[in-house]
């Protein structure tokens, strides 16, 4: 059985992010891609292959060239389970802000009498 890629293992690699940032505006061949890192072509199509795989690329082909389009809404279940987080410290720090306001008041509330 193979397993499902999701959109966590495509993030979890920095060149992916890189390919994700590069085509979120527009699309472009693999060859303009690959031109861009320090790795093979073979390398960067096999990264775009796996964002493929992920939901995350579209591929399409024109003439020689393989086009390839992001798919950013596929990132939508990443920013679930990332807000999920943000929530949590987010409550946290008022939770600390508001402890830290009272010690403030009780020190310097002393000091005033």
């Amino acid at each position: 059985m193979i397993a499902r890629r999701d959109p966590f293992q495509a993030i979890a690699d920095p060149t992916r992010r890189s390919i994700i940032g590069m085509i979120a505006s527009k699309p472009l061949p693999i060859g303009a891609i690959a031109a861009k890192f320090e790795m093979s072509q073979q390398a960067i199509s096999l990264h775009v292959r796996i964002l493929s795989d992920c939901g995350l690329v579209r591929i399409t082909s024109e003439g020689r060239n393989r086009i390839c389009e992001a798919r950013l809404e596929k990132l939508e279940e990443v920013s679930v389970w990332v807000d999920q987080y943000r929530r949590h410290w987010e409550n946290r720090l008022d939770s600390l802000e508001n402890y830290l306001e009272k010690i403030k008041k009780q020190k310097y509330g002393k000091r005033k009498k």
